[in-house]
């Protein structure tokens, strides 16, 4: 009989403390704990997130295995996130990670963060259907956009990135703008569902091939909303929704608009979309509508495992220890952790 690998996941790259622990590709146990000092502040201050890790990161660990039900001698192996992220963010998650490897005598698993977001969905969850390779991936988040060609489980290429800002920061630096509390991302969505996506127009980026820029839609942004409250000082709070709604809907479209010309030319039969802008609910439901516009098989992981999480660290190093891909003790942190176009 085939024997079952535990996994214990550790996920730290920005300011939420996440353990998994996977049999699998079952996920037993998966906590976060989410550091509520950064709202005051309107955006993560990295210094104060390193510290609030500090002081997570074992009483999450030591939850997540009573969760999970196991002992500390039934985990295979230790997979956390070496980047990319915030420095003091990641170094945290990897000295702990490094520490519980050595005195368990476990092999370790670095795990790219965005590779762990297109591996969210391989997640056993409910009546998800993984997808089949190949298949596109729309891999959008704070720090990220990429459509990534998924070639196996471990074999990914980028073909196409964001040139400056990611479409999360759009959405948080939009709602910054609006005087709505951090994280702004979630609120232009819960706002946008009562308004009118057609009252305001906004440009469309025009960037060659497959890539990204959302830097001169977020300027225009800017710039549309001091107008307009110059005009007019309650302008928000009279048009919030429409403003949602219509701001919401621009960065949709632009991301799928590039994402249908990449499903064009690589001729691909399923379509998976990840990362913690893949919660939102315009976004899930345009995709779901393209699949079935183009006769695409969709895949779109339950919300828990979109935002950052640590079930995506177990499950991607659950298919890195059957290769036997670890890593040693000198393994170290980084901020800037890019997927490149070649197997991981």
């Amino acid at each position: 009989m085939k024997k079952d690998i535990i996994i214990l996941g550790i996920e730290s790259s920005c300011d939420d403390t996440s353990a998994a622990i996977s049999k699998n590709d079952n996920i037993l146990a998966n906590l976060v704990a989410n550091q509520d000092v950064h709202s005051s502040y309107g955006g993560v201050v990295p210094e104060l997130a390193s510290r609030a890790h500090q002081q997570n990161i074992l009483p999450v660990v030591d939850q997540a295995i009573k969760v999970a039900n196991i002992e500390k001698r039934q985990i295979d192996a230790v997979a956390f996130t070496r980047g990319p992220g915030l420095l003091g963010s990641l170094l945290v998650g990897t000295s702990f990670s490094k520490a519980l490897a050595m005195g368990l005598n476990i092999p370790l698993i670095e795990v790219n963060h965005m590779q762990a977001h297109v591996m969210s969905h391989f997640i056993v969850s409910g009546d998800t259907e993984a997808p089949k390779f190949p298949f596109l991936c729309l891999t959008v988040s704070g720090g990220h956009t990429e459509i990534v060609l998924v070639k196996d489980y471990l074999k990914m290429e980028v073909i196409g990135r964001t040139m400056d800002d990611a479409v999360g920061e759009a959405f948080d630096k939009a709602a910054k703008i609006l005087n709505l509390q951090y994280p702004g991302g979630p609120l232009i969505d819960k706002h946008a569902q009562s308004g009118n996506d057609k009252a305001y127009k906004f440009p469309r980026p025009n960037i060659p091939r497959l890539d990204y820029s959302f830097s001169g839609l977020k300027t225009a942004f800017l710039y549309f909303i001091r107008d307009n409250v110059k005009d007019s000082p309650t302008f928000i709070e009279d048009h919030l929704a429409d403003i949602c709604a219509s701001y919401q809907k621009s960065l949709v479209e632009a991301v799928l608009d590039k994402f249908l010309k990449a499903i064009a030319e690589y001729k691909v039969a399923h379509i998976g979309v990840a990362g913690g802008v893949a919660a939102n609910s315009y976004l899930r439901q345009r995709v779901s509508e393209l699949g079935k516009e183009h006769k695409l098989q969709v895949s779109i992981p339950p919300i828990e495992f979109c935002t950052d999480n640590a079930a995506m660290i177990a499950i991607t190093g659950y298919y890195k220890y059957q290769q036997e891909l670890f890593a040693d003790q000198i393994v170290g942190a980084e901020a800037r952790y890019q997927m490149t176009n070649e197997t991981l």
